[in-house]
């Protein structure tokens, strides 16, 4: 199993105006006690360049940080591009994931599974 290849197919999937969790993706690529894994490919660029980064973010919602992006406001510039809504808290910019996450299934879990057994992944 790759892993990071699993990763990407998933990220690539993740709808423009929606977020996704790093535990979210994690769980569709089958491997649900690697979000921090998810984490260190993104920000290691290990998901291939075309990867919607700004789409993932904690699973409360927070965005990444300046550190993970060129610069200190580019998630959230990207997001509200999109037409997602984040707002300042005093703990740093969050999004409603309960408006905007990406709501999966079963359906999708399975689909995504399929597609790793089709590429022996």
């Amino acid at each position: 199993m790759d892993f990071y290849e699993r990763a990407a197919i998933v990220c690539r999937s993740i709808p423009v105006g929606r977020v996704a969790s790093y535990g979210q993706i994690a769980l569709l690529c089958g491997k649900p006690k690697h979000a921090r894994q998810v984490g260190y490919a993104l920000n290691k660029g290990k998901l291939g360049a075309d990867i919607p980064a700004h789409r993932v973010v904690n699973g409360q919602g927070f965005l990444s940080g300046a550190a993970a992006f060129e610069t200190f406001d580019m998630q959230k510039t990207l997001l509200q591009g999109e037409g997602v809504e984040v707002r300042q808290t005093g703990k740093g910019w969050q999004t409603d994931m309960g408006r905007y996450g990406w709501k999966t299934t079963l359906a999708d879990a399975e689909g995504f599974r399929a597609r790793f057994e089709e590429r022996g992944i």
